[in-house]
């Protein structure tokens, strides 16, 4: 995947355009604002999805490396969160939400009727960029698996069957490559565990499928979004990324497991993808 990310002068001349336009109709806009989370596990191309949202002259987009709604990665408290919500003109307010996958299903209810976006990408490819942009996963795995620590953001929200999981296949030699994949699993598995599946405020793009066909998934995601659609704003995603370093040396039961999970993530997209197109 070749990047397209705005480059800073031409982020601030869209800015400006778009806080013209929701200005002009501020009244109209709120009267029929929407929200949206865009979720998944890091790694899973959240970025990108939020790339292509904003620049949507529709929307109001807080990526994690905004201040004003996250500090240090982490989305500030509901209050401010609202406070910024309140203050957009924009038809539709976007924010990122990673390190609160946990929590996703109490913020849609603070937020009703919110959306979600959820990303999910195959766990080799995620593992594979984890390894690369983080590191100790290992050691990141042990201490949940010693102290389910709910202090910490990658193990809140952790059910009982999880930690169960979790507990049976660390060990003290763990590799980071394995370590990776089960974190992939035990954050993916907060989809099915908080329903996810069968609700229609949420909707799962896989990662493969997004840069396979860009036009035809971006059509579905803004179709949802009740935002209009032009092939200009995905016209840079290309598929490179897909499968770039190959298989990862993981453990069997992990794998296993993992393989699992991604088939029913398979089945939840191919239905919608069948109800998108009727």
């Amino acid at each position: 995947m070749r990047s397209f990310k705005l480059n800073e002068f031409s982020r601030r001349l869209l800015t400006f355009q778009k806080n013209i336009l929701h200005g002009l109709n501020a009244e109209n806009n709120k009267n029929q604002q929407r929200m949206a989370f865009v979720a998944g596990v890091q790694r899973s191309g959240t970025n990108m999805m939020m790339d292509v949202l904003e620049k949507s002259y529709e929307t109001d987009v807080y990526h994690e490396r905004d201040e004003r709604a996250f500090n240090n990665y982490k989305m500030r408290d509901v209050a401010a969160v609202k406070q910024l919500l309140d203050r957009s003109k924009a038809p539709c307010f976007i924010i990122k939400s990673l390190c609160e996958l946990q929590g996703l299903s109490q913020l849609m209810k603070e937020f009703s009727p919110a959306k979600v976006i959820w990303v999910s990408r195959h766990y080799d490819d995620v593992s594979n960029s984890m390894l690369v942009s983080f590191k100790n996963q290992a050691k990141q795995v042990k201490l949940i698996a010693e102290r389910r620590s709910s202090e910490w953001w990658l193990g809140e929200g952790m059910s009982g069957e999880t930690y169960g999981i979790l507990k049976k296949l660390v060990y003290p030699t763990i590799s980071d490559a394995s370590s990776a994949a089960l974190i992939w699993y035990f954050r993916s598995v907060l989809f099915f565990e908080q329903g996810f599946d069968h609700n229609s405020q949420v909707q799962l793009v896989q990662y493969e499928n997004l840069v396979a066909e860009p036009q035809q998934e971006f059509a579905r995601i803004f179709h949802f979004l009740n935002l209009d659609y032009s092939q200009r704003l995905s016209r840079k995603v290309f598929a490179s990324s897909v499968r770039k370093r190959g298989q990862l040396d993981i453990d069997t039961p992990i794998r296993e497991m993992c393989d699992e999970l991604i088939l029913r993530f398979d089945a939840v997209a191919n239905q919608q993808r069948r109800d998108f197109k009727g």
